[in-house]
């Protein structure tokens, strides 16, 4: 999948800088999550926030895409040990859809395996559940090196575990 630069001009973070900009200086691993409150976005969080340290010891920066204003967001990254977190609010959603992350259907979202995983772990981590954002918003990563996606997941359910370290390491 390609991504039209102009795009990533478009996208400022939370520190104003494009990510276009960023991306031509060192990779970019760019999460977008699905919304806060979310028990699997939760979920990545926590996961992100303990790999994070390697992840930026390979040389790659993550920045996170989300559908909340700024200060929302703020206060999410540091209750899950991320602060000063590089981030993009995309209140509408319009990046989400560049990036073809559309939302998602009932398997995907409200599924067995992903009712089950969630009520697992909501009750073993609990992480619990929230409404910041669009419930049906499907998230995505992607591993940016000068303005182009060199690596990438796409999930196929709410539910979906990526190996982020993989993801954010891969041959480029």
């Amino acid at each position: 999948m390609d991504i039209d630069s102009s795009i990533l001009s478009e996208m400022i973070t939370n520190k104003s800088i494009s990510l276009k900009k960023m991306s031509e200086h060192k990779p970019i691993l760019l999460v977008f999550l699905r919304r806060f409150g979310c028990t699997f976005c939760r979920e990545a969080l926590d996961d992100l926030s303990k790999i994070r340290p390697k992840i930026e010891e390979k040389g790659v920066e993550i920045v996170f895409v989300h559908m909340a204003d700024n200060e929302t967001a703020e206060d999410y990254f540091k209750t899950y040990k991320l602060p000063n977190s590089i981030h993009i609010s995309d209140e509408p959603a319009k990046f989400y859809k560049e990036f073809d992350l559309f939302r998602g259907n009932i398997r995907q979202l409200f599924g067995l395996g992903v009712m089950m995983r969630g009520f697992k772990l909501a009750m073993e981590k609990g992480y619990g559940i929230g409404f910041i954002g669009d419930g049906f918003q499907m998230p995505g990563i992607f591993l940016l090196r000068n303005s182009k996606i060199v690596n990438s997941y796409i999930h196929d359910t709410a539910a979906d575990k990526p190996d982020y370290f993989e993801i954010a390491t891969c041959e480029f």
